[in-house]
């Protein structure tokens, strides 16, 4: 079953702040933060323009954070260098999103904003 609206309004409320406050005002034509909804997955990217064609804009996945419903538990990944994603293993027991997001906006160990 997909996101109902509410749950969609929960992300956008949630992740789309993290996304707002890491895109700041004066650097929004440099550089940009959002998120995509696909299935039970929600991908943060990171977006630029294109050294060769600053029209074009080129993105690059940050962090993934996925749903699963029986669980009513949120699970985290990052990508490592093989471009695939990974558990991101919490230093503590959670599967709240606002945690997770706390973990990406924080990055103690460089997993996601390097």
């Amino acid at each position: 079953m997909p996101f109902t609206v509410i749950e969609l309004g929960y992300i956008e409320n949630t992740v789309g702040k993290m996304c707002k406050r890491r895109s700041p005002a004066q650097l929004r034509d440099q550089l940009r933060t959002v998120f995509e909804v696909k299935g039970h997955d929600v991908t943060v990217y990171e977006e630029r323009p294109g050294w060769d064609n600053p029209e074009q804009w080129s993105s690059l996945p940050v962090a993934k954070f996925k749903y699963i419903r029986k669980d009513n538990a949120w699970k985290l990944y990052w990508m490592r260098r093989d471009m695939k994603w990974h558990l991101y293993e919490m230093p503590y027991d959670t599967k709240a999103l606002e945690a997770l997001i706390k973990e990406v906006d924080s990055d103690p160990y460089g997993a996601f904003f390097g």
